[in-house]
């Protein structure tokens, strides 16, 4: 097939060369490179017999752990587009994401079987697929075909589903794989907590890709990550939040071995960065990513970043590397033109592996060929040629390893408390990246209780932990909030006390 991706022969392929090897493990159990292709073929195969075609949406609904890699492998290598679920999702959510995507088959463990029945959805149980014996490779993909559909929040606040082909999917990994900073192989772990959904699934593929080992753990606990800690991971993926959880569960500890912790999604301080090199070497490299462009955007190299760390503040903000191979970035102004390095504008970028384009409530908008795009993050390019990154045009906030718009949550909250206005924003936060906290104008009494039966049906990470109330909201001049004056406001009065019950206290 001309411009076909032939996920099932690279499957096959590593499945013969390392078959008895570990693939992935999650604490509880483990999975060989021969059984995770077996159970994923054996998935595919299913896929195909039901007339499932190149493109069609097929979610997978799978937490962390042994299973995440073979399920999604076995989406894709049927040919399909794997839409991505977060295990944590509500059911509202969920709801939305099927209207969007359009799917009803879902990938799941069994438990979540009734409970995706009732929503109108037609769950597949994971723990029925079988690994069958090999057998003939599966058809090459169509490049151009639909492959994987991730949801990010809009500026609406829903989300909106963000659409990768099978050949820009398949572009990400040879690049994910071009710039790792060394070759991982046999005996090689990478350790990995956050959402497989998210950028671990990325990771995961570079190192299996390479004969290496997965362990995919769901979340930062502790008695589960120490054990990997002392063995010596060869690397960690970390963002910063993550990273601030494993230094807060073991301080003063030292962990010998790791050669790179992979960090990204938000901005890593400098202080930080000096206790990640206290506990494990200057080893933390850093990424620039979004759901719109897979990983790499930019690169930052562990000697650079320790470079950067070391240098005095250059006031343009935080360093996220130089582009990765195929990668262009534009700093542009609010006409549109480009701006020259040192001045500080929009972040616009392109690559090969960009999305095919956004599905929101109005449909599918397809990204015009080489079109750049517009990211919504501010930055400037320095003397070097390295991105900085100094803010977000827009108001996500990132908690947890997760993208959260307060318009979604605001939207919830509509009505409530007296009917005045509520605004929802972020804390900084070490720990959580942000703490997201609900600022209610002059609100009636009793709204608290109001406003948290309200947010009942978000998930977890999506409900604000504190709840504040002025007098009045600052506005701008046409009435608007201006959320960067609320949030002056409350630290104005409060500090955070950070970490894994945050709250925030009057300030001494």
């Amino acid at each position: 097939m001309r411009d076909g991706i032939a996920w099932s022969n690279d499957l096959l392929t590593l499945s013969s060369r390392f078959a008895d090897r570990v693939a992935v493990t999650d604490g509880a159990a483990t999975m060989d490179f021969a059984t995770l292709s077996a159970r994923a073929h054996a998935l595919a195969r299913r896929l195909q017999a039901a007339g499932v075609a190149p493109g069609a949406p097929v979610a997978t609904l799978v937490p962390n752990g042994v299973d995440a890699p073979w399920v999604s492998a076995g989406v894709t290598i049927s040919g399909a587009c794997e839409v991505v679920v977060n295990a944590h999702s509500t059911d509202a959510e969920i709801g939305w994401f099927a209207e969007l995507a359009g799917f009803r088959c879902v990938m799941a463990p069994a438990a979540q079987g009734a409970r995706l029945a009732a929503l109108g959805l037609e769950p597949w149980a994971i723990e029925e697929i079988a690994p069958e014996p090999p057998a003939a490779r599966l058809p090459a993909v169509p490049a151009e075909a639909w492959g994987r559909i991730l949801f990010t929040s809009g500026t609406t606040g829903r989300p909106k589903g963000i659409v990768h082909t099978h050949g820009g999917r398949w572009t990400a990994h040879l690049l994910q794989r071009a710039v790792l900073p060394f070759t991982p192989g046999r005996g090689d772990r990478v350790l990995l907590m956050t959402p497989f959904v998210h950028g671990a699934s990325l990771i995961s593929a570079a190192w299996l890709e390479q004969g290496a080992e997965v362990v995919l753990q769901d979340g930062v606990k502790a008695e589960a990550v120490l054990p990997v800690l002392e063995a010596g991971p060869s690397a960690i993926f970390a963002p910063p939040t993550v990273l601030a959880k494993i230094l807060s569960l073991f301080p003063g500890r030292r962990f010998e071995g790791v050669r790179c912790i992979f960090t990204g999604t938000s901005t890593l301080s400098r202080e930080l960065w000096r206790r990640a090199a206290e506990a494990f070497g200057p080893v933390v490299r850093i990424t620039y990513g979004m759901s719109e462009c897979f990983n790499p955007i930019t690169v930052l190299e562990p000697p650079e970043v320790a470079e950067v760390m070391a240098a005095p503040d250059a006031g343009l903000g935080a360093c996220l590397g130089w582009p990765a191979p195929g990668v262009e970035i534009d700093i542009r102004g609010e006409d549109g033109a480009a701006l020259p390095p040192g001045e500080a504008g929009e972040i616009w970028l392109r690559g090969r592996h960009m999305n095919a384009g956004t599905i929101t409530a109005a449909g599918f908008a397809a990204r015009p060929p080489g079109a750049w795009h517009r990211t919504g993050d501010l930055g400037a390019i320095d003397a070097r040629g390295r991105l900085r990154l100094s803010g977000r045009a827009a108001d996500v906030m990132k908690t947890g390893g997760y993208r959260v718009h307060p318009g979604e949550i605001e939207s919830v909250l509509d009505g409530a408390a007296g009917g005045r206005a509520i605004c929802v924003l972020g804390i900084p936060s070490d720990y959580w990246g942000e703490v997201i906290v609900g600022v209610a104008e002059a609100p009636a009494p009793g709204w608290e209780a109001e406003v948290e039966g309200r947010v009942a049906s978000l998930a977890r990470h999506k409900r604000p932990r504190a709840w504040i109330a002025l007098p009045e909201l600052p506005r701008n001049a046409q009435g608007k909030v201006v959320r960067a004056r609320v949030r002056d406001a409350v630290l104005a009065g409060l500090v955070l006390e950070d970490g894994p019950h945050p709250r925030l206290v009057a300030r001494a």
